[in-house]
């Protein structure tokens, strides 16, 4: 499904990624670990299309089309979605506008407010959410757990069948992130693909992967099964940096 395939990539004139390798097939869930200033963010922004970032070697591959070729808006109709760790805010645009015109983007025949409405509020049950969401501008005044149950319902809505999370755990409390994981784990069905990026194992208790990968400076330096992810909570990455 997603096929990541020796890439180079700098910002700035610095080198960030250096021939990062990785498959992940439909069904399967791996999750990206690693300290601050790997490269992880910036592997989530470069397969969102951010122009910020240089592409220099390397392809990524969704359903056998290259998408370091296609434009943001592409790449999403392909059926990728992104879900930051910063979710940004944006005033005077409700969840309901916002996310009927991203769903209406994906579609041939577009469909009413009316429809939409009853649509979302079957979502908004789903991940149980509150009613009052779909009306609130996007983002504004909202807390960082509301923030990413916010993402969650637009995946949702969206129905990617790729689906990369940059530490979506990112600022969450026990509660708010136990909420998060299960959205996305009911969200997730055997056609789809996902890829977990985070600093810690506890978001791993939650949405369990069937393979882990090291980063370190802009490389996977080891890959392994969930079991990998325990060791780095016992060892820490030191251990790992030192091989690299």
């Amino acid at each position: 499904m997603l096929k990541i395939k020796n890439l180079h990539v700098a910002v700035d004139g610095a080198v960030i990624l250096k021939g990062v390798d990785l498959e992940i097939l439909s069904g399967q869930i791996h999750a990206i670990m690693g300290p601050n200033g790997a490269g992880k963010s910036t592997l989530a922004k470069v397969l969102a299309g951010d122009p910020a970032y240089e592409i220099l070697s390397g392809e990524v591959l969704l359903d056998g089309k290259n998408i370091l070729e296609l434009e943001p808006e592409e790449r999403a109709h392909l059926g990728l979605f992104i879900g930051f760790q910063y979710p940004v805010e944006i005033p005077g645009i409700s969840n309901l506008q916002f996310l009927l015109a991203a769903y209406n983007a994906k579609r041939e025949q577009p469909v009413t407010e009316e429809v939409f409405r009853e649509l979302l509020m079957q979502k908004l049950q789903l991940l149980e959410m509150k009613p009052e969401f779909i009306d609130r501008n996007l983002n504004e005044g909202f807390s960082g757990g509301e923030k990413k149950r916010n993402e969650i319902l637009q995946m949702a809505v969206l129905d990617p069948v790729m689906t990369i999370l940059d530490e979506t755990d990112s600022g969450l409390d026990i509660d708010a992130m136990r909420v998060v994981a299960c959205g996305v784990k009911r969200l997730f069905t055997p056609e789809k693909g996902l890829l977990l990026i985070t600093h810690y194992q506890r978001l791993l208790d939650y949405i369990r992967p069937q393979f882990v990968h090291v980063m370190i400076d802009g490389q996977i330096v080891k890959s392994g099964g969930p079991e990998l992810a325990l060791e780095l909570e016992t060892k820490g990455y030191d251990w790992l940096q030192v091989q690299a």
